[in-house]
């Protein structure tokens, strides 16, 4: 992991913010709690500017956040184990709804670590498909993340301008799947049904639009002064206490650290695009802005690419010839008894995964999304745990709100970006 270095600026502070004993709590100093000013609040899990179920028990001395204590748990699902008591084919559903905003990424960590343990080469139509709709997923999760921050800081214009260019993927998204999220688009070797012919000239559409919204975005706030004031040197994050805490995806980009898993570690046809990472160096909210609006122009790019190299592969194969594990064309059920049969039991019984144990990582919305599974051969998987980015941004909690007034804490918590469903799971 290496460190972009930028030779005339100054780090963001000295030495180590993160907090002793504990990492993730600030605990008041007994002399101040002595003082008997020191008022206890709660803030969440009702509240909407936690960005879901997140309660943060916070201590105030006058406006000032001296004590802070994340409590997570109000939407534990179950979703792990609940994988592990069903068969690979069935338990794709459920990673998609971890993450209800990078639906997308969590399918594709899963469907791949699948793959890898099956040995299984997706065609390179399936391989692009999946770059493409991993990219449009990031601008969806980014644009929702933009629209709901900026509507909790007052630019409310924002929230509107986001949810349109939102419902513009969506409409994508149906198009090819028939769903507006949570797909099931991605199969284990592929794709679940070819490309349809209108999503090209639909996607060039939004490729041609979508670089004009993000000036509109940045029209609106990038100068404003009260955007600027409660967003510049406020929950402050150095390069060496971000790696310390795990972090990546934005936030960690966002101290300074070059670090995506897209360009250090490809995967899918990353290798074969071309994009910029972006990285600043300033470890603030307004660096963490700034991250996610380059990014949503450089995925941009990357679809750009994607539509153009998937428009001279039509009629290649979309997913795997493996009858064992694939399902067999939707047109044979109709004439061959064998290809119904075999259908009927993938969807009932399931196929069977070589014994082994895999990680696999991809580059989600958030950062690293990893996938630890676990096969003792059978038709289901005998271990499923996942690396979620929100759950390890939220150990970055405690020292971004250092010395921070309560009424920053709604700017501060929601540039990490965290989704409860993926912290809780």
């Amino acid at each position: 992991m290496a460190v972009s270095s930028e030779p005339t600026r100054a780090p963001i502070y000295e030495g180590t913010r993160i907090p002793h004993p504990i990492p993730t709590m600030i605990q008041v100093p007994q002399d101040l709690r002595a003082t008997g000013d020191v008022m206890q609040v709660n803030f969440g899990p009702n509240h909407p500017a936690t960005h879901g179920v997140l309660r943060l028990i916070i201590d105030l001395y006058g406006e000032n956040v001296v004590g802070l204590d994340a409590v997570v748990g109000y939407l534990h699902t179950g979703f792990e184990k609940n994988m592990e008591q069903k068969t690979w084919w069935k338990a794709i559903t459920y990673p998609e709804r971890i993450d209800y905003l990078a639906f997308q990424a969590n399918e594709l960590v899963f469907v791949l670590a699948i793959e890898k343990l099956l040995g299984l080469e997706t065609p390179p139509k399936a391989v692009w498909m999946r770059t493409c709709l991993a990219e449009l997923n990031r601008i969806h999760s980014h644009l929702v993340w933009l629209g709901t921050s900026a509507l909790e800081l007052g630019a409310i214009s924002m929230f509107w301008y986001a949810f349109r260019e939102r419902d513009m993927v969506l409409d994508l998204f149906e198009m090819v799947t028939g769903v507006r999220m949570h797909t099931r688009y991605f199969q284990a070797g592929g794709l679940a049904e070819d490309i349809p012919p209108g999503f090209f000239p639909e996607a060039r559409k939004f490729c041609d639009w979508m670089p004009r919204a993000v000036d509109e975005y940045e029209a609106l706030v990038n100068r404003n002064k009260i955007w600027i004031e409660r967003t510049r040197d406020l929950g402050l994050l150095s390069a060496a206490d971000a790696i310390a805490l795990g972090q990546s995806g934005p936030v960690l980009r966002a101290s300074g650290v070059d670090w995506d898993l897209r360009r250090a570690e490809p995967y899918l046809a990353y290798a074969d695009c071309e994009f910029h990472v972006p990285i600043h160096q300033e470890g603030d909210v307004y660096a963490r802005y700034r991250v996610h609006m380059e990014e949503l122009r450089e995925s941009v790019r990357i679809i750009a690419q994607c539509l153009e190299r998937l428009e001279g592969m039509e009629g290649e194969p979309w997913i795997a010839d493996d009858r064992k594990v694939v399902l067999p064309p939707r047109e044979e059920l109709h004439t061959s008894m064998e290809s119904l049969i075999h259908h009927f039991k993938i969807v009932t019984e399931g196929y069977r995964v070589p014994e082994g144990e895999v990680y696999v990582t991809v580059e989600s919305p958030r950062g690293e999304m990893g996938c630890y599974v676990v096969s003792d051969g059978g038709p289901k998987p005998w271990r499923v745990k996942f690396r979620a980015p929100s759950f390890v941004a939220l150990q970055a909690t405690a020292t971004v709100v250092h010395d921070a007034l309560i009424a920053d804490m709604i700017s501060i918590v929601a540039s990490l970006d965290t989704v409860m469903g993926e912290v809780d799971r």
